[in-house]
């Protein structure tokens, strides 16, 4: 990077929860969402999805005409995956209960890329962690469904929220499963001369 010391970043998602944990982090940003067609490849593994739709929500901000490539552009993608099977954002309630149904009582693995693209260089890390959901009864994932915070989330669940009750055990990490893997997000950081805590932070 030649040196050059960028405070703060562009994140290409509109998600609270990834602005929510760079806050955490104390990274200064400006949103700039990328619309990307997000849908699966046929035939496409669910480590090589998520690293694509990543790498290309953050080069569509960083090519985009409307932004001024004066800092770096951060993009995340997260992938519920049971059985190499992706979970996506539930479209209806049915697909929502037939999610949590899915997830009732099994391990599932929360797959999560972060990709930051600056001029003619990119980099892409991934954090993949091991989620155990004890068994739901139909009017658990009703009632669950029923409080909206699972409609806009891969997998029809949020750890952070009220499906806390629903993990029995995790192996990786928490953060990541929120969707922006906070250790691997700050080797990006780190790799492209963006300040985060603590401010003497050096490369």
């Amino acid at each position: 990077m030649n040196g050059v010391r960028f405070n703060k970043i562009c994140l290409a998602s509109q998600s609270p929860r990834r602005a929510q944990l760079l806050q955490q982090i104390g990274v200064d940003y400006d949103i700039q969402p990328a619309h990307i067609d997000e849908s699966v490849v046929g035939g496409e593994m669910a480590l090589e999805y998520v690293e694509r739709i990543t790498l290309m929500k953050a080069k569509a901000i960083w090519e985009s005409k409307d932004y001024s490539r004066e800092y770096p552009v951060l993009a995340s993608d997260t992938a519920v995956v049971v059985d190499g099977s992706i979970l996506g954002k539930p479209e209806s309630k049915e697909s929502g209960l037939a999610m949590l149904a899915e997830l009732s009582g099994r391990k599932h693995q929360v797959i999560t890329g972060v990709g930051v693209v600056y001029d003619d260089e990119q980099s892409y890390v991934v954090s993949i962690s091991d989620v155990q959901f004890r068994p739901l009864s139909l009017c658990e994932m009703e009632e669950y469904w029923s409080t909206g915070e699972g409609t806009d989330k891969a997998g029809c669940y949020a750890i952070q929220g009220l499906a806390a009750t629903f993990i029995e055990s995790m192996n990786g990490s928490f953060s990541g499963v929120m969707g922006l893997p906070l250790f691997e997000t700050a080797q990006l950081l780190e790799q492209f001369n963006v300040a985060y805590w603590p401010t003497t932070q050096t490369n």
